[in-house]
């Protein structure tokens, strides 16, 4: 497990799945070079949607923007080590229930 500490950037996620986020970087970070954000980041997304349903997303890298809509409750931008991660869930219109929010990095 790496001994670098994540640092929270922006979020609306609850705590509980904020922690699951950073320690599933931490694992895909032991499992993978840094190197390869894509491996990375799809350890991640598959964790997110066997724990939280289908529909999350997942971006990482060192430097990227972006403009998304994502599910309310369900963002969160940090880093940890070198990296940014960017963990969301994707809003779908079938989602009535659900607020729809914009984010911009």
């Amino acid at each position: 497990m790496l001994e670098g500490k994540a640092v929270i950037e922006d979020t609306d996620m609850p705590v509980k799945m904020q922690i699951q986020a950073m320690a599933s970087a931490s694992e895909a970070l032991d499992l993978y070079d840094v190197f390869d954000c894509t491996s990375i980041a799809a350890h991640i997304k598959k964790e997110f949607d066997n724990k939280y349903g289908s529909g999350w997303q997942c971006v990482v890298g060192s430097s990227f923007g972006c403009f998304f809509t994502h599910s309310k409750g369900t963002f969160l931008y940090f880093t940890l080590e070198t990296l940014n991660f960017l963990i969301f869930k994707q809003f779908m219109n079938a989602d009535i229930h659900e607020e729809e929010e914009q984010g911009k990095l």
